[in-house]
């Protein structure tokens, strides 16, 4: 792609290229503005490279070489590049068919490998994702070693636009995204439905697991998070104001909270564990170019936790955490892979802690016997993590839940318990979340069932349809009864055809229809549509209610 962009743009220059989870992308600085037509004509392109089938080579080059080839190609990004690469490294280029570039490695040894590719689409992406440097031009793409793959690839792809969760936001009136507040989510009374139903559950689990729930300030000092370590290491990302000339910071994480409220008592070994949960709602400065429906966004509620322990309990409380997420992610119908992450660069803390931390987390996924991925570098700045990535319904992964073991902040903020030897310890800390953000796990829900909700989660569960004006008064009777019942039902009694409310009641995606006329005020026997199915069944009323809430209950998954 690269190649095929110099060909036909000689005074673009090339930034980055990597590949990327699904697929690729380059980053270009070009004063044409590119557009979906420009992606047909790159790929014709790359299908000439392709074809020409030109050797891939590798060779090194020294330092004051590889500034040389990038003034005498022009390229300023490439000179940056190689100028910030360690004085040890080693410099390496490909070059395939005369043209060539500063890559790491390894590629396949010619084109004529790709049997099939599809350039998707164009973004912008600022220089090092700062908002202060150029925009470029980010032009994304996909590679199959078969076009079977890709044709498959690309069928996903259009299922994904129709489940597109900012589209059926829209269209079952969730929640709204405006420029007056970007990243920002304005949720409409049916989206409240739904959070407050996944809170719910949340709160139910979470007392049977053990966890109290708490609440901690949104706006703390400054002073809090430079003690956490997060204005050194997270500071871009936060947002600041004054109050009575004091710094503060509106919350990006909830655990310096947790911290504070930890020392709010003396603590003794007796009383470890303490779970506590926090419903908690952060805000995190992200790129305007980075906003992407509910997915990415400024303010989110985190379904965080602290788990406060001794070092012996780590193990159990690891293994109970992934056990609170299996039941999550399953009742879902979610399949999940887990990961494990290592310490990255910009870290906190000595070697020795961050070894026993990254062993407590491989002990108790060996001792489950679950198979997972270690991503080397990529934990937090304070301590290693357990990733939990969903796959839903079309075969996409999302990373939701987390397990966080910290050594770090307890040290910072003094904390302490008393042993059975009345001698001070510190205390491990845990950082989890299960949904990762309400928000979020929202959208993908929305994603996963296209819009169909399971009967639980719908905000109407039960859409009743009067065929004319004198079947009313007996169609808001049945209405009573079922909210006396705790159901969440609607009446449309428009003046419209049935046909048309039967079709707005399929595109409102409600589980369960019923039309109202004569012969159910005479027999109260009720046809019921079932959404999922498209069929009716008959019952009474009473019948349909024990149905209704013992599906509810249960949490089913699927409309009976």
């Amino acid at each position: 792609m690269g190649q095929a962009i110099k060909r036909l743009w000689p005074e673009a220059q090339l930034t980055i290229g990597p590949a990327v989870e699904n697929g690729f992308y380059y980053d270009i600085d070009l004063d044409k503005k590119l557009t979906p037509e420009d992606l047909e004509t790159i790929e014709q392109e790359m299908k000439k490279i392709v074809k020409e089938a030109p050797p891939i080579v590798r060779y090194e080059l020294s330092r004051e070489e590889a500034l040389d080839w990038a003034e005498r190609e022009g390229e300023t990004y490439k000179t940056e590049l190689i100028e910030n690469l360690p004085e040890d490294e080693v410099i390496s280029f490909y070059g395939q068919g005369g043209w060539s570039d500063l890559c790491a490695g390894p590629h396949i040894v010619n084109p004529k490998q790709i049997k099939a590719f599809k350039l998707t689409s164009i973004a912008g992406a600022y220089w090092h994702a700062d908002a202060n440097n150029k925009m470029l031009q980010r032009v994304y793409g996909i590679a199959f070693p078969q076009k079977k793959q890709l044709r498959e690839y690309l069928e996903m792809m259009e299922e994904a636009k129709k489940r597109d969760h900012r589209k059926l936001g829209k269209e079952l009136d969730l929640f709204s995204l405006h420029e007056e507040g970007p990243g920002f989510p304005f949720f409409h009374p049916k989206g409240v439905i739904i959070r407050n139903e996944l809170e719910s559950f949340w709160r139910d689990e979470h007392i049977k697991n053990g966890y109290q729930e708490v609440q901690t300030p949104m706006i703390l000092s400054s002073d809090l998070w430079h003690q956490s370590g997060h204005y050194d290491h997270y500071k871009e990302n936060m947002y600041f104001t004054k109050i009575d000339d004091q710094d503060f910071a509106v919350k990006p994480m909830n655990c310096p909270g947790g911290m504070i409220m930890y020392n709010t008592q003396n603590r003794s070994y007796r009383d470890l564990p303490l779970r506590l949960g926090e419903l908690g709602k952060v805000h995190r400065h992200e790129l305007s170019g980075a906003l992407h429906g509910l997915f990415r966004v400024r303010c989110f509620t985190q379904d965080d936790a602290h788990i406060f322990m001794t070092p012996d309990q780590m193990r159990d409380e690891i293994e109970n955490v992934i056990k609170l997420a299996d039941k999550f992610y399953k009742m879902f119908g979610f399949e999940y892979h887990v990961e494990l992450s290592t310490r990255p660069e910009d870290s906190m803390g000595d070697d020795e802690s961050w070894e026993r931390a990254t062993n407590a987390l491989i002990d108790a996924l060996d001792d489950m016997g679950i198979d997972y991925i270690v991503n080397p570098g990529d934990g937090a700045f304070y301590g290693p993590k357990i990733d939990f990535h969903l796959k839903d319904s079309i075969g996409r992964t999302w990373q939701c839940g987390t397990i966080q073991l910290d050594f770090q902040l307890p040290e910072r903020f003094d904390l302490s318990y008393v042993g059975a030897d009345n001698q001070r310890h510190r205390p491990v800390v845990i950082h989890r979340v299960v949904y990762g953000s309400i928000e979020r796990f929202l959208g993908i829900l929305l994603e996963h069932f296209a819009g169909k909700l399971p009967l639980w989660l719908s905000p109407v569960q039960v859409d009743l349809i009067p065929v004319a004006d004198r079947h009313k008064e007996f169609v808001e009777e049945i209405k009573e009864k079922l909210m006396d019942n705790g159901i969440r039902v609607e009446v449309d009694d428009r003046d419209e055809k049935i046909g048309y409310r039967i079709r707005e009641g399929q595109v409102n995606k409600i589980p369960y229809m019923l039309v109202i006329g004569d012969k159910e005020m005479e027999t109260g026997d009720f046809q019921v549509r079932n959404r999922d199915t498209n069929k009716q069944t008959s019952y009474q009323l009473d019948e349909f209610i024990d149905l209704l809430k013992d599906q509810i209950k249960n949490k089913s998954m699927k409309l009976k």
